[in-house]
């Protein structure tokens, strides 16, 4: 019995479609490179290079040392340079042009300075937060134990300028115990108040927790409750005028991580 031609030719067209689909489910040669092709492009991740300059407050030292030269270390051909300064002073300097690619602030005032003043790229993402706390010779030989034995007659202590964080901080909790200090001396930076207690020029001095933990056997912290009133919160921002952004969000990504985190906590620092 014949087949009638039409029937034929179907048969065909049908055979070559299943052929077709079979080999598209087998994948062809130029298929597989392609994939390939976006899967080597899909893993490679930019390298980091250049250097940036990272201005940031007194108090961040230490850790911002550590992390700094943990980053270079983790990114050959990275360099950052540090600047330590009381944060009013920073602003200043950055303000009148000084080139700055990131800026870290012991308080959101001074970085509200560079962000009203359209300075800042971005939005400043608070990182750490700390207070305040009386640093005085190992020996106290004013036998300080309060924040109230700070304004009696005789008392040397020793604070920041009002327009420094850590000396905003004292005069928030000046106002909020009623209690006056006569400071011998206002420093413009925290690390200037306490060099004014280890040197014995000074009977105390109002500096935040985590330099007395960073001074060691040097001084002897003596905490107060009344503390909790000024507590400051450190933002970090990359500076409007930085020429290496993409180095910068790197470097601000490391403070506001996990490894950030850990060095910050270890030193004293506490999470806003």
């Amino acid at each position: 019995m014949s087949v009638p031609r039409k029937h034929v030719t179907a048969l065909l067209i049908a055979g070559a479609l299943a052929a077709a689909l079979a080999g598209c489910a087998s994948g062809t040669p130029a298929a597989t490179v392609s994939s390939s092709a976006a899967g080597a492009g899909a893993s490679e991740t930019p390298k980091l290079s250049g250097t940036i300059t990272v201005f940031a407050a007194a108090s961040l030292k230490s850790t911002f040392t550590k992390l700094a030269s943990d980053f270079e270390a983790k990114n050959p051909g990275t360099k950052i340079t540090l600047n330590f300064a009381g944060s009013s002073d920073l602003v200043t300097q950055i303000t009148q042009g000084a080139p700055a690619d990131v800026f870290a602030s012991a308080d959101t005032k001074n970085m509200n300075k560079l962000t009203d003043a359209k300075l800042v790229d971005g939005a400043p993402v608070n990182f750490a937060t700390n207070v305040l706390e009386i640093a005085v010779p190992p020996s106290n030989p004013a036998s300080i134990s309060s924040f109230a034995d700070l304004a009696r007659p005789g008392v040397k202590v020793v604070v920041c300028a009002p327009q420094v964080p850590c000396g905003a901080a004292a005069d928030t909790v000046e106002k909020a115990t009623g209690t006056t200090l006569a400071p011998v001396s206002e420093e413009s930076s925290v690390t200037d108040v306490l060099g004014k207690v280890t040197s014995g020029e000074a009977d105390a001095g109002l500096v935040y927790v985590t330099d007395v933990k960073t001074a060691g056997d040097k001084v002897k912290g003596i905490p107060f409750p009344e503390s909790d009133q000024a507590m400051n919160t450190y933002p970090i921002a990359t500076v409007g005028t930085s020429k290496n952004k993409e180095l910068a969000a790197a470097f601000i990504a490391t403070v506001t991580g996990a490894e950030g985190k850990q060095v910050l906590g270890d030193a004293g620092f506490g999470t806003p």
